[in-house]
């Protein structure tokens, strides 16, 4: 089977054994893992604002601020990978610190199912994203073991969170695939404006 130009280009991309590219690849993957989980904590946080005044949400507000707290974690890890590898954060992080919580505060507006939805749609995005990362690690062998494994546990976390609010009725949502949708874009895009700039 013959290879396309984009083929090619996402091949010659990847960190390979030996590449002077690789170092570079892997300040990219920090920087975008650092905002992605930073625009994580925002959501939450977002979500939180809402649901912590209503004395009936409170089932909703602690499930909320367990998974806050494993993104803080996560955000916590990504910063001490930052300073150790001299990579400077994200430009955008001063719009993902707004973008986010703005998400998530009108997804919690909108509803608990809604708020769940959101969940789903960023994780599944995060999920994506970090399988990818994990097959590109994998490709160096012994070189990026810890960081492989370190982002491979936090790709099965992301599941975690992603399945919970699944069950928690994210998919009952009036216009989930649109909002889902929509979400996914916007995540996308900033996947790739963070890994970047």
């Amino acid at each position: 089977m013959s290879m396309t130009k984009t083929d090619v280009q996402k091949k010659s991309q990847r960190p390979q054994p030996g590449n002077p590219r690789t170092p570079e690849r892997i300040k990219e993957m920090l920087r975008v893992d650092h905002a992605g989980e930073y625009g994580a904590v925002r959501i939450y946080a977002g979500q939180l604002a809402v649901f912590k005044t209503l004395a009936h949400k409170t089932e909703t507000s602690e499930a909320l601020a367990r998974m806050e707290a494993e993104e803080q974690e996560h955000l916590a890890r990504f910063n001490e990978l930052l300073n150790e590898r001299h990579v400077r954060p994200t430009a955008f992080s001063p719009f993902w610190h707004v973008a986010g919580y703005a998400m998530g505060a009108a997804t919690a507006l909108m509803g608990e199912k809604a708020a769940h939805a959101c969940t789903v749609a960023v994780e599944e995005v995060i999920e994506e994203h970090y399988a990818s990362q994990v097959r590109e690690l994998e490709a160096l062998g012994e070189e990026e073991k810890p960081l492989c494994e370190t982002i491979e546990k936090f790709r099965l976390e992301e599941v975690a969170h992603r399945d919970e609010a699944l069950e928690k009725g994210a998919k009952d949502t009036p216009g989930y695939p649109l909002l889902a949708g929509a979400i996914k874009s916007a995540c996308r895009l900033a996947i790739r404006l963070s890994e970047k700039v």
